[in-house]
């Protein structure tokens, strides 16, 4: 299946609730992180892509119309161009705020997930090594990790096929670019900060 939507912004941009939105729009699924945690029978082929071994980029991920979010995310170069006519979507927001929401959401997950998947987020871990950065627990190296990222998909992606997006810009200008109606309902707004510790078992920050 061909990607229509090739999301390059990574986890805690606002990629859950744009998983919602895509879905909406395009009436099929769309990849996030949280799939693997559904279906663990994926694992294997990102594991074969993240230890550099050869994988068929035009038919990841199998049974998706769109992606965002990490893992498909450290893997826009390859994915854009498996897929050249997909609009690449980047979201974005401020560094600083990026990272205090992933320092106390995401980053947590390699000490808290289950045991079943303790395996994958070492992987993971070796994927940020990577393709980002791994000091979780410094904010200036995984703050420049972040602006290194983002600046790297707007000096590769033509800007006729890069949307950049932040929460606030909501449907309209992800509508414009896939030439769809616009839904008359507010977007889609999923998986905040105490939500997703919530979810984890851990205590609200405020």
């Amino acid at each position: 299946m061909t990607l229509k939507v090739v999301g390059a912004g990574v986890g805690r941009t606002g990629t859950n609730s744009l998983k919602l939105a895509l879905e909406q729009l395009t009436g099929a699924p769309c990849h996030h992180m949280f799939e693997l945690f559904k279906d663990p029978s994926q694992i294997a082929v990102w594991t074969d892509a993240i230890e550099g071994r050869p994988v068929d980029w035009s038919t990841m991920p199998a049974g998706y119309d769109t992606l965002v979010d990490w893992p498909g995310a450290s893997f826009w170069p390859e994915l854009s161009a498996a897929n050249p006519d997909a609009l690449v979507l980047l979201s974005v927001r401020e560094p600083e705020d990026w990272y205090r929401s992933a320092s106390n959401t995401i980053f947590l997950v390699f000490d808290n997930a289950p045991p079943e998947m303790q395996p994958w987020f070492e992987t993971v871990r070796g994927l940020l090594a990577e393709r980002f950065c791994s000091d979780l627990d410094d904010p200036t190296a995984m703050m420049d990790a972040f602006v290194r990222h983002n600046d790297a998909v707007r000096r590769a992606i033509p800007s006729e096929r890069l949307l950049e997006w932040t929460a606030t810009d909501g449907w309209d200008p992800i509508c414009e670019r896939l030439g769809v109606d616009v839904p008359d309902e507010a977007f889609p707004k999923s998986n905040d900060t105490n939500q997703w510790r919530a979810d984890l078992g851990l205590p609200p920050v405020s």
